[in-house]
């Protein structure tokens, strides 16, 4: 539920009512008649933290304007003049268009002119040539596992190179729309490498191979893409979108997830070569499913989630404003760096990883002692570090320092580390 910064009231961020005016009661939408100083405000959301006996509710937010401030404290709390009530904000952004992005049906103009500017800063930042189309779909980069056969299966044959959990899941939903191959594996040791694709048996009739670029829950990335022997390369750059530059041409489809660098959950942003986007898909593929029924109507077929890409675009243009996928590159090595060299010297912690496929994004480790693990993730937790407990099939932690993730974070985190290591050696 936004709340947003009245031009008649400065001193508070009050919610708008359904019927026009700004009040405590509230309205699940954000409309273009809020009056806000040229269109741009600041909405913050938040709720309060102590009304137990109610539920969380909304009301009025004392001005906040340093966002400087705010980058360095994500977790704010306001009081109220009213009732001293204790509000935490867990999310803030800035708008800068009358946009409805919260009704039904958005104004169809002022919505393309959001996706347009969204996919040539897209196209800037990875120099997407003119033959390629960048979709803006729906259903996760999971709804592409089927897509990706049904459009692109014409002998019925596919080759996938298994390296992971999601290459996995790709590569079993394949196996429903034809003969899927896997031409190569890391499941022997439990995906802690990429297996060498420079002379891959690669039937001739293969329609395409496939690859999951950077393992999210195994902590592996290509460093060299495979050797596809002139068949198309698709990737699944969920966990490494955006990291850093890629070179576009040489994919025939490269897509994935926007949540874990771009936005929120809900888009997955498919960049495809136009000449693999026809008619000629298998039988009984879905409408929403066919890439040209998205291409031909520019990603507008039905609803988009119209929010969610509106947010993309304001990374879009963070990543440029940064230095564009080079720096961010840079930005990311620099991280990485720091948590690979700790793990490399700690007589307590390992890295699960084989040196030269380790991920920038994702940084699984062990202490080889579960008891241990399952303490240091307890401990770690109720000193701020969340969500560092690691997947059931690797065991011990993972450390996911995806683009937004700043050095000092990365920093803070060997630093609770090496005080765990010395408190239980």
């Amino acid at each position: 539920y936004p709340v947003v910064q009245t031009k008649a009231e400065p001193q508070y961020y009050l919610r708008r009512s359904f019927e026009g005016s700004y009040s405590i009661a509230g309205t699940p939408f954000l409309d273009a008649q809020c009056d806000m100083e040229k269109g741009i405000g600041l909405i913050i959301y938040g709720h309060n933290m102590e009304d137990k006996a109610n539920g969380l509710k909304f009301a009025q937010l004392m001005h906040y304007l340093d966002v400087d401030w705010a980058s360095k404290n994500p977790y704010i709390y306001f009081s109220t003049p009213e009732d001293d009530m204790v509000f935490q904000v867990y999310a803030v952004f800035y708008t800068d268009t009358g946009f409805q992005y919260h009704l039904e049906n958005p104004d169809t103009a002022t919505f393309d002119n959001i996706i347009k500017e969204a996919e040539q800063d897209l196209r800037d930042l990875l120099n997407i040539p003119d033959n390629y189309k960048v979709l803006f779909l729906q259903g996760g980069a999971s709804q592409q596992f089927s897509a990706i056969p049904m459009n692109l299966m014409k002998n019925g044959v596919a080759d996938y190179i298994v390296t992971g959990q999601w290459a996995k899941k790709a590569f079993n939903e394949a196996k429903i729309y034809g003969e899927a191959v896997a031409v190569a594996s890391s499941e022997d040791k439990t995906y802690s490498y990429i297996p060498d694709c420079s002379d891959l048996d690669i039937p001739e009739d293969a329609d395409y191979v496939y690859i999951c670029e950077n393992n999210t829950i195994y902590g592996t990335k290509y460093k060299t893409l495979p050797n596809t022997k002139g068949h198309i390369l698709v990737s699944d750059v969920s966990s490494c979108f955006l990291s850093e530059p890629i070179d576009v041409t040489k994919y025939g489809v490269v897509y994935g997830g926007v949540q874990k660098n771009i936005g929120p959950a809900g888009v997955v942003i498919a960049i495809i070569r136009e000449d693999l986007i026809t008619d000629d898909v298998l039988p009984g593929t879905p409408t929403m499913l066919k890439w040209k029924t998205q291409a031909d109507a520019d990603s507008l077929y039905n609803t988009p989630p119209c929010y969610n890409i509106y947010i993309c675009g304001k990374v879009f243009k963070w990543i440029k404003k940064m230095g564009g996928l080079s720096a961010m590159k840079e930005h990311n090595e620099k991280k990485a760096k720091i948590l690979y060299d700790f793990l490399d010297e700690s007589k307590m912690f390992k890295g699960t990883v084989v040196k030269e496929d380790r991920s920038l994004m994702n940084v699984p480790f062990v202490t080889g002692d579960k008891e241990l693990d399952a303490k240091f993730v307890k401990e770690a937790e109720a000193a701020g570090f969340v969500n560092l407990k690691g997947h059931r099939t690797v065991g011990g932690m993972r450390a996911s320092i995806y683009n937004a993730m700043p050095i000092e974070g990365v920093e803070k985190l060997v630093e609770f580390m090496k005080k765990f290591e010395k408190e239980n050696a």
